[in-house]
């Protein structure tokens, strides 16, 4: 990365382990895609004013040549699991990027045109 790892948290305390498992999952997203330019990650916990009750907050902001990843996600009372899907998602948004970079992007088959409907039939009995 060329930019070193940022961590902010808002309405926690940061701890080691905490810090440890970010770093573990950034780590994860540079062996996969090793072109990511910055990293910041921005937890913010449950507070008074957040109208979310205990909800924590976890927000990526990933920089690549030519994009900007950003994932946000919520998840209630478990902090390390709401790191760990956020990492996920932003890991998910990587890849397709990556695929599209590479020219892997499906295509849907093109639809082919219905057949012309058929000419009206002359009703039975009658010679034509």
């Amino acid at each position: 990365m060329q930019v070193a790892l940022e961590i902010n948290a808002r309405h926690l305390r940061l701890t080691d382990n905490l810090e440890a498992l970010i770093r573990e999952r950034t780590e994860h997203l540079e062996h996969y895609y090793p072109r990511i330019v910055r990293c910041h990650v921005s937890l913010d916990g449950p507070s008074d004013h957040h109208g979310h009750g205990g909800t924590f907050d976890v927000h990526i902001d990933l920089r690549v040549p030519g994009c900007e990843i950003a994932v946000t996600h919520q998840k209630g009372g478990d902090l390390p699991a709401a790191i760990r899907n956020a990492f996920d998602a932003a890991r998910r948004q990587l890849q397709d990027y990556a695929e599209r970079q590479r020219g892997d992007v499906k295509h849907h088959a093109e639809e082919t045109p219905a057949p012309p409907a058929p000419e009206e039939l002359p009703p039975a009995g009658l010679d034509v």
